[in-house]
């Protein structure tokens, strides 16, 4: 199979591009940065090159995104473009090109405002029955391409799958308070509870989609590690998360006293996979009592491919804030 990966100079292209080099598939990496991962250098935001590249390919993996942290730096008509116009672009051209399947990776951030409860309430059960309610620019544009794709399924036919990834990035944290907060390993570990995948759980969910999207024809799959939690724990979590910790992994406060971690005080939402397993036969490998087995003996709680891939950041410029223009 011929698999177009878009973004492949980005954290997921590459690693998708590191995957797929060693399996039989001929991948083909997509990008505006060069990168020993790219084999077109070009926007997706320009037709004939997308037309080009979209020869002879029988699938596409499109990761190729303005993220999150770019809604400071980036205009929001960058935004449509990119995350919009592109996407329109890749996905006309597929259907011309005669193209077998088409992946869209979105992101559990179009949940947007629909992730924070109320104060007092429980702690929001995110499945994939949730109406997502943006925030911002991002959220909007990643919300628009996905309802792209599912238009195209029913007017051409098109297998799409659309994948609704957690947080698998291992730069810091967006959030200034945050980072003074909590060592940056400790919070990344903290959010496999409920908000974090490993890119190599990422990479095989995407995988899966393109085995099985011919026979499932649309669907949209939250993407995240598995939560130990289940919606009786929903009240706790919001007051007295380490509580609700202990009594699944009652063994991680001596390990967080080794190193000085902390516990989050409370988690107000919780990504729920169970659609994904289900209907994909996705199998993440990696959770938080995993990792916490993986600490306690002294090994990295990053798969071999997290490290690989390594820290690409998001900007090229320093900025007086920290890593993130404000």
């Amino acid at each position: 199979m011929r698999i177009l990966v878009t973004g492949s100079a980005g954290h997921l292209g590459e690693a998708l591009m590191l995957t797929l080099q060693r399996s039989h598939h001929e991948a083909i990496g997509l990008d505006i940065k060069t990168s020993p991962a790219t084999h077109r250098v070009g926007s997706i935001t320009e037709r004939d090159f997308v037309r080009l590249c979209m020869q002879g390919v029988d699938a596409v993996l499109h990761t190729a995104t303005l993220h999150k942290p770019h809604v400071a730096s980036h205009t929001r008509q960058a935004f449509v473009d990119t995350n919009i116009t592109g996407t329109l672009n890749l996905l006309e051209e597929a259907v011309a090109a005669g193209v077998e399947s088409f992946v869209y990776t979105s992101t559990t951030s179009t949940f947007g405002h629909a992730l924070t409860p109320p104060a007092g309430a429980p702690a929001a059960w995110i499945t994939e029955g949730v109406v997502p309610v943006p925030k911002n620019i991002y959220g909007v544009t990643k919300l628009a391409a996905e309802n792209l794709c599912e238009l195209f399924h029913r007017i051409a036919g098109m297998p799409c799958i659309v994948l609704r990834t957690s947080r698998f990035f291992p730069e810091n944290d967006d959030d200034a308070s945050v980072r003074r907060a909590f060592d940056d390993a400790n919070l990344k570990v903290n959010e496999f509870l409920y908000r974090r995948a490993d890119i190599e759980d990422i990479v095989s969910a995407h995988l899966l989609a393109i085995e099985n999207a011919a026979s499932i024809g649309f669907g949209r799959y939250i993407i995240s590690a598995t939560t130990p939690f289940t919606p009786d724990d929903l009240q706790q979590l919001r007051v007295d998360a380490p509580a609700t910790v202990r009594r699944y992994a009652p063994d991680y406060e001596a390990e967080y006293r080794r190193r000085g971690w902390s516990m989050l005080p409370t988690i107000e939402r919780v990504y729920v996979n169970d659609l994904a397993r289900t209907q994909l036969g996705w199998q993440p490998r990696y959770d938080f009592n995993s990792i916490l087995r993986r600490l306690q003996a002294g090994e990295d709680f990053q798969s071999p491919l997290a490290r690989a891939v390594g820290s690409k950041g998001y900007h090229a410029e320093v900025f007086n804030e920290g890593p993130y223009p404000v």
